[in-house]
């Protein structure tokens, strides 16, 4: 409920600062198990995909929006939940394994699932590789993937920016992937790379990014340590003139 009132209810004001709009509404099946596989450009994306379609849409969240106490840790748990977010602890191994079995279930139970093939961000907008996750997801249900393009979000909201800019954005959705239905131990690790790429080369062609055949995580921790670097160099080079 609480769902659908932010999108109807809060909807109008989100829309009128964000502009967007969609295309290819007529790919997302009206009703069943799919998944929405996205790039991920700034925190309003997920806004952005309950905005424009026309069905609800489960997604992971941080586990840390669930951890938090007393009445603001409580509040925060109550509002992710009820929007259709659940936890994902992004530590990997069975922990995260948990929520790809939690996301099974929603899709099994005939819901859409979203999910920004990148795991996160994009550093610098370019498209990065995407991660498997949406892939055996797939396969493991059988249901289709339909890839969506977001653009212009990132010009709406900068990283580290809270309150986006007014302006315009749009959302495409893809044609359907069809995916044959595979028992776990026949699902191959080229299996889950082809359809990956496949799903990256859509959205790539969709919203007209730059491709890096790299993980964003890894170039982010990069880009991480190579500012810390220079802030230590400038340190050390002002305690020398001192």
């Amino acid at each position: 409920m609480l769902y659908w009132f932010f999108v109807k209810g809060l909807g109008p004001i989100a829309i009128h600062r964000l502009g967007p709009t969609a295309q290819g509404l007529e790919n997302i099946p009206h009703e069943g198990g799919a998944i929405i596989a996205a790039n991920h450009l700034a925190v309003i994306d997920d806004a952005l995909l309950p905005l424009t379609c026309p069905r609800m849409i489960h997604f992971m969240g941080k586990a840390e929006y669930f951890e938090g106490k007393g009445i603001k840790g409580k509040f925060k748990k109550w509002w992710f939940t009820s929007v259709g977010v659940f936890p994902v602890d992004r530590s990997g191994g069975s922990k995260s394994l948990g929520a790809l079995n939690h996301a099974r279930e929603i899709i099994e139970d005939g819901h859409l699932f979203g999910i920004h093939i990148e795991g996160t961000r994009s550093p610098d907008g370019r498209l990065y590789k995407g991660h498997t996750g949406a892939a055996r997801l797939a396969f493991e249900t059988g249901c289709p993937i339909i890839p969506a393009a977001i653009i212009g979000s990132r010009e709406l909201q900068k990283p580290g920016q809270v309150i986006p800019n007014k302006g315009k954005s749009k959302v495409i959705y893809g044609k359907p992937i069809e995916v044959e239905k595979k028992s776990a131990d026949q699902i191959t690790h080229d299996d889950l790379r082809s359809l990956t790429d496949r799903v990256a080369r859509e959205i790539q062609k969709m919203s007209g990014q730059e491709y890096v055949d790299e993980y964003a995580q890894k170039v982010k921790a990069e880009l991480k340590a190579q500012q810390e670097a220079e802030a230590q160099a400038q340190a050390e080079s002002a305690a020398k003139k001192a």
